[in-house]
């Protein structure tokens, strides 16, 4: 399918591109074939495997021209969060293996270091290119080498502190570093846009830079005890000029020199731009206008959904459904439970941090705009400002993704849970998220959370059980914490507005599977995992192997006297979760049954574990990736099968 701007007669460009270095001969017009190429790629390629595609199709021309302009055989390149680097996996020799982009065991959707040499820094969260950068930067100087380092930065992760403190220890430190703001949000009129393009193309030219310095050497030489105020002058004068037409002025007083703003869609101004600042020297700054979709009508139109997206007709940009699935999402059923329950209490506040879509807070800030913040992508300023509210009274909610609030550690057990202050943390994407990968799964959310004095942690079954949690914890005098999984869950009928929704007593669980006829082992599963455990139970039972289902619903506090119970009447136990075992909620129940003195006992059962490995498991689809790692109804299954068989051997936890 050719897109708008592609010409059908000329021979494609892209095959022929193995390496950045591939782009030095291309004049203009074939650099804007390319651009034409890449986008149909990625826009055939996203509608069948999913994936971030407004942000890579609005920096095309951008990666067009920093592969052109610099060599990232020798110079290093820093995409931040990496959700626009498509069109450069493309142009690094990636285009036979993009076909598998998010699929199990294909390319990542983030750069990756150990995917390409062209890959420099591995990233999937914000606002650290920077760092990086500056980083590399210093290694650079330290050994000798003379190579260019450049970081790509969007005006949403420039949001973040961490990007500020990156800002400041560059200028600090006057390295050679670059650093490009990709910004696709500020609205800038044609006629000061292109006014601004020609001061920074004249004032970032070498001449220009070399005539600065060489006036203010003359000036000190012939009128050495006026000088220093007249070049100070001088640059105010300079400075007040440039921020009248320019969004600058910040970046200088951070010691960086500032050129553009830029369009970021024309390739020739691009490239004669960074061909400029290629040679200069110091902290710079390139401001760069793109538009997020750009080349895909339904994309630029709707840039939020584009941002990232399933399988879609890319005809229509319509997203395709699979297996016609009606039912809400947890993130859905959290954001109308919350709502439902700020209907009662006015005290409810909403935060997030720049994610009110994903996590599901979109109808609370329409409801109530007065009690909903976006922090923006600050996830540590978003725990510390709940803390604040906490302590006038209010009972703050901040969503967010699970492994997002790895970010702000420190501010939960200082600023909340230490002064025992009442704020809820409602973690969406708990355990595997899927195609996103390792950066995005919530893997270690139970086990940095549960060591936490004061912190009550849960995780629901079910919808409903959702909804239950989210009453429990908003009568807590203290902190709480609620993780569910990405996706749909069961289907259980959910509490409507005819039906109030009843708390969880504290620390209590529930035997959803008993009996007679459960003798041989009880299945401890968490959360997303209870419904897989009582499917293997029906499976096992078929096969005459009786098996109890304990839910626990609490990581902390346990519900200790059904584990002790457990223990005591089944000789074998599974403890299964959907998280890291190494000091999860499974190391939770073996140090619960320690202390209470169960595995010492003569005749105390076999116990087994299931969970995410001492790894970074890798992107997929979380279907495949439960069944491979044995989190399924069948991995489940087997794993009971393996300790009924093992019978006669000495009990030990594995």
């Amino acid at each position: 399918m050719i897109r708008p701007g592609a010409n059908p007669r000329m021979k494609p460009l892209l095959p022929a591109i193995t390496k950045p270095a591939d782009l030095a001969p291309l004049d203009l017009s074939a650099l804007t074939a390319l651009a034409a190429e890449l986008r149909q790629v990625i826009i055939d390629t996203v509608s069948r495997n999913g994936g971030h595609l407004a942000p890579s199709l609005g920096v095309v021309e951008l990666s067009i021209a920093l592969c052109k302009v610099f060599d990232f055989s020798k110079d290093k390149l820093i995409w931040d969060v990496g959700h626009q680097a498509y069109a450069y996996k493309l142009l690094t020799g990636r285009l036979k293996e993009f076909k598998t982009l998010r699929t199990m065991g294909g390319l990542s959707g983030f750069p990756k270091p150990c995917e390409s040499p062209y890959d420099h820094f591995a990233v999937g969260h914000s606002s650290t290119s920077i760092s990086a950068g500056l980083g590399m930067a210093m290694a650079r100087d330290l050994a000798g080498r003379n190579n260019k380092v450049v970081a790509v930065i969007g005006d949403g992760s420039m949001t973040a502190g961490l990007a500020f403190e990156g800002l400041n220890q560059a200028g600090h430190m006057d390295r050679d570093l670059i650093v490009i703001l990709n910004d696709n949000e500020m609205s800038i009129s044609p006629n000061v846009g292109a006014l601004s393009a020609f001061l920074s193309r004249k004032m970032s030219s070498r001449f220009m830079q070399q005539f600065k310095k060489s006036t203010e050497q003359i000036l000190r030489q012939m009128m050495p005890d006026f000088s220093q105020d007249i070049v100070e002058y001088l640059r105010r004068s300079e400075s007040s000029f440039r921020s009248f037409v320019t969004p600058g002025m910040l970046f200088e007083a951070l010691h960086f020199e500032y050129l553009g703003p830029i369009d970021g869609h024309d390739l020739a101004a691009m490239v004669d731009v960074l061909e400029q600042v290629k040679e200069l020297e110091g902290p710079i700054l390139v401001h760069v206008l793109t538009k997020k979709g750009k080349g895909y009508v339904p994309a630029e139109q709707n840039p939020t959904y584009f941002h990232g997206v399933g399988c879609f007709e890319p005809e229509t940009g319509e997203a395709l459904k699979h297996g016609g699935c009606l039912l809400p999402t947890y993130t859905e059923v959290f954001g109308d439970t919350l709502c439902r329950l700020a209907r009662r209490n006015s005290s409810i506040v909403a935060i997030t941090a720049a994610m009110p879509e994903g996590t599901g807070l979109a109808c609370f800030a329409k409801q109530y705009p007065d009690r909903f913040v976006d922090v923006g992508i600050c996830e540590q300023h978003a725990v510390t400002f709940a803390a604040g509210l906490a302590t006038q009274g209010y009972r703050p909610v901040v969503a967010i993704y699970s492994t997002f609030l790895q970010r702000s550690y420190d501010q939960v057990v200082h600023d909340v849970c230490l002064q025992n202050l009442p704020v809820l943390f409602c973690l969406d994407r708990g355990g595997l998220v899927g195609e996103d990968g390792p950066t995005h799964h919530g893997a270690f959310d139970l086990a940095y959370l549960r060591h936490i004095p004061n912190l009550v942690l849960m995780a629901p079954k079910d919808e409903p059980e959702l909804q239950r949690m989210l009453a429990t914890a908003l009568e807590l005098s203290g902190p709480a914490a609620i993780r569910y999984p990405r996706g749909v869950g069961p289907g259980a009928p959910v509490f409507d507005d005819s039906r109030p929704i009843p708390p969880i007593p504290l620390g209590q669980g529930e035997f959803l599977r008993d009996g007679d006829d459960c003798a041989d082992c009880c299945i401890i599963a968490l959360g997303s995992r209870v419904y897989p455990a009582l499917e293997a139970a029906q499976l096992l039972a078929q096969e005459g192997i009786g098996c109890a289902v304990l839910n626990p619903r609490f990581v902390k506090p346990l519900p200790e006297a059904m584990l002790v119970e457990a223990a005591a009447r089944w000789p074998r136990l599974l403890i299964v979760e959907e998280g890291t075992r190494l000091g999860g909620f499974s190391s939770a129940v073996l140090e619960c049954l320690a202390d209470r003195g169960v595995l010492c006992r003569a005749g105390s059962p076999r116990i087994k574990r299931l969970g995410l490995p001492d790894r970074f498991v890798e992107h997929g689809p979380q279907k495949a990736l439960r069944q491979h790692l044995g989190l399924d109804k069948a991995g489940i299954a087997a794993a009971v099968r393996a300790l009924v068989q093992d019978a006669d051997e000495p009990p030990a936890a594995s």
